[in-house]
């Protein structure tokens, strides 16, 4: 009979899966839904954020509820959620209607998020936690990738409604298949009470930062007051946490080394490498005038990397450590994002994929040593948070990826001339104009990975050691 942890890897990668899947599939094939919906960019932009922002802004209060209550019951929720809101999405009449149904996707991938890697470091404590979130890890690579193409093919055979109700059956399989196989193995917290005040105080300053980031021009007024207002909100709710006897953020686990250096290098990582694939679905659509097909099928070199690199490299740290692993990654990327910034609307594709390539090995080098020592350096009974911790801080940089994009791309092109092109095919002489500005993201991106490496240097060079185990 197989082995219970290879269960739970096998259940639970379904889940990170379709969750990661709807995270990246309407990049692609964005502008064929903005015209469809007769609506803009920048509605068309909070199509893909208003459900990574429904995580994000969740992720904190469902991983203490999980650490409460039991993650497994919280995982078979997150996956009846999810269903529901794919056929929802699916059934959008209007922008508002498909706006509102991603919202309760995003509920529901919030709770896949964040009870996947924590049940998978629950099954595999006592050995190979580096090899499970390997493999856990090939799952959302694998999300991203068929993303980015399933969604070209859908919409080219069938229209863009297809790419949510293909999660209706395998939703349905899943919410049945985890409420059978899987089973809690970590003891729930008893006698604490859940801190109400600080999740509805985090995530509201979670939502106003992102907001700020998101909403019109990283300039505009408004924009500053929200990300002035979150910043004080977030100052309210850690003196509001350093009070509470129950907080629904232990900020003691920022006293742990390797949880705090390896979460900075993962927001720094996640905003290069999101970043990237928003840059050149415009790139593939708008410069060099592909199809949403062909945009798709040409990112697959930078997630198949990743795919074939993830479990190599959570393998390799269980021998060797994070550091070095971490660090080479991190080089390789910066390598990539260099040779991204040279080509032009001439450039063949081969030169291109070698960008793609190294970017894709140096993430995937760099990915899964990170999650496992930062899983790894934290007690058992705090997994749940620890987690959530991990997956806001990615959230919040793939979030935020997109405005930061934007944002670099305006000092060249006014933003409202930007937002004007994207989603009208009949500038696409325009965008062609202004290929060099999107080019030059890639060299900004590159520094921002740098300062990663500098901060996964700081994570153990020989072993993390997986504390708390069996309490």
């Amino acid at each position: 009979m197989l082995e219970y942890k290879w269960v739970v890897l096998t259940v639970t990668t379904v889940g990170i899966f379709m969750a990661t899947l709807d995270s990246s599939i309407l990049v692609v094939g964005l502008p064929q839904v903005v015209v469809a919906l007769n609506t803009n960019l920048v509605v068309g932009v909070w199509f893909i954020t208003v459900y990574r922002l429904m995580i994000t802004v969740l992720l904190v209060g469902i991983g203490r509820i999980a650490d409460l209550y039991g993650r497994v019951r919280m995982y078979n929720l997150g996956f009846a959620i999810f269903t529901v809101g794919s056929l929802l999405s699916g059934l959008s009449l209007t922008a508002e209607e498909l706006l509102a149904f991603r919202l309760v996707q995003g509920v529901g991938a919030a709770l896949l998020f964040v009870n996947s890697v924590a049940i998978v470091t629950d099954a595999f404590a006592s050995e190979g936690l580096g090899k499970g979130i390997g493999i856990n890890q090939v799952a959302i690579n694998a999300g991203t990738i068929t993303g980015y193409t399933l969604s070209g093919i859908l919409i080219q055979l069938f229209t863009w409604r297809s790419i949510f109700l293909v999660n209706v059956p395998i939703g349905i399989f899943g919410t049945y298949w985890s409420h059978r196989r899987l089973k809690e193995i970590s003891q729930p917290s008893r006698g604490e009470r859940f801190d109400l005040l600080g999740a509805v105080t985090f995530s509201s300053s979670i939502t106003l930062l992102l907001l700020g980031l998101t909403v019109g021009s990283f300039t505009d007024a408004l924009n500053l007051v929200l990300i002035a207002s979150s910043g004080i909100l977030m100052v309210f709710f850690f003196l509001v946490e350093r009070r509470t006897k129950f907080p629904v953020l232990d900020l003691s686990l920022f006293k742990i080394r390797l949880f705090t250096a390896g979460n900075v290098a993962n927001l720094l990582s996640g905003l290069a490498f999101a970043g990237l694939a928003f840059v050149m679905t415009l790139y593939f659509q708008l410069v060099r005038g592909y199809d949403p097909l062909h945009a798709g099928i040409f990112l697959i070199p930078l997630d198949a990397t990743l795919i074939i690199i993830g479990p190599i490299s959570g393998t390799l740290s269980d021998r060797w450590g994070a550091r070095g692993l971490s660090t080479l990654g991190l080089i390789l990327a910066s390598a990539g994002f260099f040779a991204l910034s040279r080509f032009d609307q001439l450039t063949p594709y081969s030169q291109i994929v070698v960008g793609l390539v190294l970017v894709g090995f140096g993430i995937g080098l760099f990915r899964s040593p990170n999650a496992s020592s930062v899983m790894g350096s934290v007690p058992a009974s705090k997994r749940g948070i620890s987690s959530a911790v991990r997956v806001t801080i990615i959230n919040t940089s793939i979030v935020a990826s997109i405005p930061l994009v934007l944002a670099l791309m305006t000092t060249d092109v006014p933003y409202n001339k930007l937002i004007s092109i994207i989603g009208n095919s009949s500038l696409l002489m325009s965008v062609q104009a202004c290929s060099r500005n999107l080019l030059g993201v890639h060299s900004r991106l590159c520094g921002i990975l740098i300062a990663a490496r500098v901060a996964s240097r700081t994570v153990d060079s020989n072993r993390f050691v997986v504390t708390g185990i069996g309490q």
